[in-house]
């Protein structure tokens, strides 16, 4: 297989869950303790070795761009006033290798992603959905990456998933472990009823995928809400060309929930130098609280 240069990351949801925040914000900008939750998925990309991102936008998506931009106004402020540390926060967001093209209509993920053809080209290629935060030494997509290469296949990321939430992913049944948590793919399923779930693998959002798969979502029927569903793309290009399972055990964060999101500024603020040692005060305050 080429070597992976490229990624797409699809941000053209309406964000719906986090109503009424995204009224007038992309969900995609809303901070993980100060930090938007798209710049951890573009900082994955980039130290997993990719060398031009695009991102798929919609209508009122364009704090997603100013972000990634640069902001002279701002840094000249911070640099008359010697805050130099602030000035390299700012400075490190000013991505020039970001390129952007809008999905006009929200037709599903296979949709946005199809945006990506005159992009990508004839290249293999990475695709980092945002609602997935996934901390770990070394990037997933990196790993996925390394996986694509050695076997000259696609890669799929998945998690464990118990079968009671199986109506939440796209689900994958496997067929013989290659080396340790990577898996021949046998078959996959869209948000299956816990009971005929294939498997206890649920897809999670990083890809490797070839470029052949823009001629199956080109000719994929839509479901019934008029969604292109990728995991259906996904199968059928399974059934051509198989696909690897890489089950993914390190640190998720689906800051796509509200739940999930609430998770991720808690454990990321007790890391983080400027929050770490107030957040373990009162987490310690209010664990006191509630055991009284």
């Amino acid at each position: 297989m080429q070597k992976i240069r490229k990624a797409v990351l699809p941000a053209a949801g309406l964000g719906t869950r986090f109503l009424p925040a995204t009224k007038a914000m992309a969900k995609e900008m809303m901070p993980v303790v100060d930090t938007p939750s798209i710049q951890y998925v573009v900082e994955e990309a980039i130290k997993s070795g990719i060398e031009e991102i695009l991102i798929i936008t919609g209508k009122g998506k364009n704090a997603i761009e100013d972000h990634f931009d640069a902001n002279i106004s701002l840094e000249n402020n911070l640099i008359e006033k010697n805050k130099d540390a602030l000035l390299e926060k700012v400075q490190s967001t000013t991505i020039p290798s970001i390129h952007y093209v809008r999905q006009a209509y929200p037709q599903g993920l296979g949709d946005a992603i199809l945006q990506a053809r005159p992009f990508i080209g004839n290249e293999p290629f990475a695709v980092l959905l945002g609602d997935d935060i996934m901390p770990n030494p070394v990037p997933l997509t990196k790993t996925l990456m390394e996986l694509s290469e050695k076997y000259d296949k696609g890669v799929i990321a998945t998690i464990q998933i118990p079968k009671e939430k199986a109506d939440r992913f796209g689900m994958i049944d496997i067929e013989g472990e290659i080396e340790p948590h990577v898996f021949n793919t046998k078959h996959l399923v869209e948000k299956p009823k816990p009971e005929e779930t294939p498997s206890n693998l649920g897809i999670v959002g990083r890809y490797i995928l070839p470029p052949e798969i823009f001629d199956i979502l080109k000719e994929q029927e839509p479901d019934a809400g008029n969604e292109v569903q990728l995991t259906d793309a996904l199968e059928t290009l399974n059934k051509r060309n198989s696909l690897l399972a890489y089950e993914y055990t390190g640190t998720r964060y689906d800051v796509g929930d509200k739940y999930g999101m609430l998770i991720a500024n808690i454990e990321m603020g007790l890391e983080h130098e400027e929050t770490s040692e107030k957040m373990h005060e009162h987490i310690i305050k209010l664990a006191k609280k509630l055991n009284s």
